[in-house]
């Protein structure tokens, strides 16, 4: 037995969350490269 769609269904726009993430990617990518630099020079600079 099938189920119909609700009328309004395509009516809906659907969001799409890789889309929603993707536009913050090159804004974080750099952030979390400078922050892991930063912490990677702190443990060599505190082992050495």
């Amino acid at each position: 037995m099938t189920h119909p769609a609700p009328p309004n269904a395509a009516d809906e726009p659907t969001i799409d969350t890789t889309e929603a993430v993707v536009r913050y990617i090159p804004i974080v990518l750099p952030l979390v490269g400078a922050v892991m630099m930063l912490l990677l020079a702190f443990i060599a600079v505190y082992l050495a």
